[in-house]
């Protein structure tokens, strides 16, 4: 995947990352008998974060003046998919994607001088994790309908109010919870919304591991707020912006979800390849079956299309063009052909792909949910269709 994304220390990076996960994680997995459907140790992820951080690869994709290499989202890009397709259960906290630098990349320019030694320092050296607080139990997708507050008292902010599968939440050290701290503006029926920073061991914070998603993985949680106190001085990006901050982040999110699943999916296609030249009925490779070519050459072309259609947004995105539309469709288009990708897999395996825990099940149930996370396919589909109209009108 991405093989024409090359530079001599991208390439080392890139190879050095492919080794860290072979030398060091996978054999730390075996010997804690721990896989991406246990529940990890906070301090054995916090050694995971500060080994990456050591090896010059958890903040890779922040600029340099942060301690990165500056790499571009394609080549981000390009890592992620190769760390999804890997296997491993701790591939996900080798570059910070469940509360490390890329929780933050796209507000670091938001924070003040107190915030970004206070706060995102220590993230970015992986001593410490992030968490993203927007979703709530009854809002969803809808971003303007929060309800969780944030009202001045003296030179605090008091915040009140409950997030919903929030993930990183179970070994996250912070949180940016974005909470309402001003009326609704007249003119666009929108409360003020602002992005508050709250240190998840204050006094009143809860943190609620009370589900467990159907991929299994323990990384989604709730945080409640009762009578929490903070600083005002912990807004980031100043009062009223926090929707802005939001969306700007959301929209490289999604884009960003698109190579984990396609790292998944050619996991998937690759175990599809290797099982349908290896597995016999009536005496020979199932591979020789007309109906298995024709599976496995749709996964073949739907991944390579997904792989064009990332690297093009990516591209976008690395020369400053507008997302919106875009991220939103690869996310769409990415996450329902992955999940296409990985039934076929499914069904190539025969019961062997209908077993609990295989490989091949787990991969389907972590890219279902995908068509789910950071805004449903209808949700993609909407904002879309705003922009294609839009555009008409004009």
């Amino acid at each position: 995947m991405f093989e024409y994304v090359s530079t001599p220390e991208f390439d080392a990076t890139r190879e050095g990352i492919q080794a860290f996960v072979k030398s060091e994680l996978i054999p730390l997995e075996r010997e804690l008998q721990l896989g991406s459907e246990d529940v990890w140790p906070r301090e054995v992820l916090r050694k995971v974060w500060r080994r990456s951080s050591e090896l010059g690869y958890y903040a890779a994709c922040l600029p340099e003046s942060l301690g990165g290499k500056g790499f571009s989202v394609l080549q981000q890009c390009a890592l992620k998919a190769d760390l999804a397709a890997s296997g491993s259960a701790l591939a996900p906290h080798v570059l910070g994607d469940l509360g490390g630098p890329p929780r933050i990349g796209s507000m670091l320019k938001s924070a003040t001088e107190e915030q970004l030694q206070r706060y995102f320092q220590p993230i970015i050296r992986g001593e410490k994790s992030i968490c993203f607080a927007l979703t709530e139990p009854h809002s969803g997708s809808d971003a303007q309908g929060i309800r969780t507050s944030a009202v001045s008292d003296g030179d605090d902010l008091v915040v009140n109010g409950h997030k919903h599968y929030i993930s990183g939440a179970p070994f996250a050290d912070v949180a940016i919870v974005m909470c309402v701290t001003g009326a609704k503006d007249e003119a666009s029926d929108a409360p003020s919304i602002s992005a508050v920073l709250v240190d998840l061991d204050l006094p009143g914070v809860r943190v609620q591991e009370q589900y467990v998603p159907m991929s299994g993985q323990h990384i989604d949680a709730d945080i409640v707020f009762e009578n929490v106190r903070v600083p005002r001085a912990n807004v980031l990006g100043g009062f009223g912006n926090g929707f802005k901050l939001g969306m700007s982040r959301i929209n490289v999110n999604r884009l960003l979800h698109c190579p984990t699943m396609l790292g998944l999916a050619t996991s998937a296609y690759r175990a599809s390849l290797d099982y349908a030249k290896a597995r016999k009925q009536f005496g020979v490779p199932i591979a020789r079956f007309q109906a298995i070519q024709h599976m496995l050459a749709d996964m073949a072309s739907a991944l390579w299309a997904c792989e064009s259609m990332i690297a093009q947004t990516a591209h976008l995105a690395d020369s400053g063009g507008d997302l919106r539309m875009r991220a939103a469709a690869c996310k769409l288009f990415v996450s329902e052909r992955c999940f296409e990708v990985a039934d076929k897999a499914v069904q190539i395996h025969g019961n062997v792909g209908v077993t609990r825990h295989h490989p091949v099940e787990q991969t389907f149930r972590k890219l279902r949910m995908f068509r789910v996370f950071t805004g449903t396919s209808e949700i993609q589909r909407n904002t879309i269709a705003k922009a294609i109209l839009a555009d008409q009108a004009n």
